[in-house]
């Protein structure tokens, strides 16, 4: 690697060159720039009464590489000229160049230019971008136990390679667009042709081209400026790091989106009903996948549900507890001094308080925080008389049952939906809480995920979509492709052909 001061010294001669050479050169004043950057390398070199340059930045090159495959083959050469060069260096990725946009966007991007004294205006852009970055490892936040082990990194060539050992076709097509004005970040767009409506990718492409931002550092940003509404609580997309799934839902007719730096994936479009799915639920048998997704829908009702209708019932309702249990609330609120809203509040954002604490920390101390300042803080609460333990053992139960939706976005939507239905409970008991319940409905049929409606199969009722939905059911039943994406090809089996049974086979 080149020193900095050589590298100045350089960059000072190659200005004093160029100005007799072309004053008016973009190229020269591009590298000038570059030059003022400590990491940036301007090598001068001579060999055979040919002077050439080497510039890149040695923060981005691999080093090795660069001395092992590209300035190891200049003293071989009889002759030095560009295309010689590029024709002798065993690294697929060159380009030669003289347009300013392109070099200055490929040596941003791990490059490195060669030019010679003769036309210093011309480049060869040679890839020798370093490799950093974690392995494949094991999916953190969509964890299985009977299903793949390999969840997406930062790096987009890797994520693509996941997603095509599981769809080896070649009608899986790959649009990469570039978004950010200083983030440069590519953003590669998946389909299935053949199968995925074109309109549906169109409309993805579309609203990726008119994104106008200067920085996308992930995908999730880059969901939050193409949903259809930008207000709602709930994710219009579906942001994964398994490829498995991402792959499942190309299959379906969907399109998919990853982006560069990102270790997660954007499905769309997605219907609620999506977010409580695992990959696990089509790797066991149907029947106790489908028991398993009913109870997290069930959790999560009982997690909106459960402290509101606490409140509702202890301030309006006091007439539908039946009486061996009114005995055991009423003793156990005999010495609280708050009314039912306060004491949950106080419990609820408590809870909050130690997840938000327990996910900020190092993993093992935020575990031990977790567990014991959840006991500790909620016997102390109702020892001091400030909560009663009945309420302590609902809100925990609501807490823990929040947990089991799959996809983490559609958790802290869960979380945020209890506090209007506390308020709409306090204000005007099971009636409030029914109101709430229609605002609430009434926004999810009004929502879109890129046009497609989300509470599909509930609303457009489409019977034929229910077997994979609050249930699964058996693959054999899955003929057909979700009708509400409007598929090209709507098969997804055969025909099956009938085995033909001889008389002999019996004999045998």
């Amino acid at each position: 690697m080149f020193n900095r001061r050589k590298s100045r010294q350089s960059s000072s001669q190659q200005k004093d060159n160029d100005d007799g050479i072309n004053k008016n050169s973009e190229i020269r004043e591009l590298f000038i720039s570059f030059s003022t950057s400590y990491d940036f390398i301007n090598h001068q070199g001579s060999y055979n009464d040919v002077g050439y340059w080497v510039s890149y930045y040695r923060s981005l090159i691999d080093a090795q590489e660069l001395h092992k495959s590209v300035l190891s083959v200049i003293p071989t050469l009889e002759q030095i000229s560009l295309e010689k060069l590029r024709d002798s260096i065993p690294i697929e990725d060159t380009l030669i160049t003289s347009t300013k946009i392109v070099v200055e966007e490929r040596i941003m991007r791990g490059h490195i230019a060669i030019r010679l004294d003769a036309n210093l205006d011309e480049c060869l852009l040679i890839n020798v971008v370093a490799q950093h970055g974690r392995q494949v490892d094991k999916p953190e936040l969509e964890f299985g136990i009977i299903s793949p082990q390999e969840a997406f990194v930062e790096d987009i060539d890797i994520n693509l390679n996941l997603v095509r050992k599981r769809l080896p076709v070649p009608s899986l097509q790959v649009t990469e667009l570039t978004v950010g004005s200083l983030s440069k970040t590519k953003v590669a767009v998946l389909s299935i042709d053949g199968i995925v409506d074109n309109e549906n990718v169109e409309t993805v492409i579309q609203r990726i081209n008119e994104i106008d931002f200067d920085e996308i550092l992930d995908g999730s940003h880059l969901a939050q400026m193409l949903y259809d509404d930008t207000s709602t609580l709930f994710p219009l997309f579906l942001y994964t790091e398994r490829p498995d799934r991402i792959a499942s839902a190309l299959a379906e007719g969907k399109v998919a989106m990853i982006v560069d730096r990102s270790s997660s994936a954007l499905i769309a479009p997605t219907i609620l009903l999506e977010y409580f799915i695992t990959m696990e639920d089509y790797n066991m048998p149907w029947v106790p996948a489908s028991a398993f997704r009913l109870l997290r829908i069930f959790a999560v009702i009982f997690s909106i549900f459960a402290t509101p209708l606490y409140v509702a019932v202890l301030t309006y309702h006091y007439e539908l507890i039946p009486k061996d249990l009114l005995e055991t609330i009423v003793t156990s609120r005999n010495l609280i001094p708050f009314q039912p809203l306060i004491e949950a509040l106080f419990l609820e954002i408590s809870i909050e308080l130690l997840r938000e604490a327990a996910a900020r920390l190092p993993t093992k101390v935020g575990q031990t925080l977790g567990i014991v300042g959840g006991i500790v803080i909620g016997q102390a609460a109702v020892v001091a008389g400030l909560t009663s333990n009945i309420l302590l053992i609902i809100v925990a139960l609501s807490a823990l049952a929040s947990f089991v939706t799959p996809i983490y976005k559609m958790g802290n939507a869960i979380r945020l939906l209890r506090f209007p239905f506390l308020i709409g409970a306090q204000i005007w008991g099971l009636l409030g809480i029914t109101i709430s319940a229609v605002f609430l409905m009434t926004h999810l049929i009004k929502l879109t995920s890129m046009g497609h409606p989300y509470l599909e199969p509930i609303y457009p009722f489409h019977l034929k979509d229910w077997k994979d939905s609050f249930v699964r059911l058996p693959f054999n039943l899955f003929k057909s492709r979700p009708i509400n994406l409007r598929t090209e090809n709507t098969a997804r089996q055969s025909k099956p052909k009938q085995k033909i049974i001889k008389k002999n086979d019996f004999n045998e």
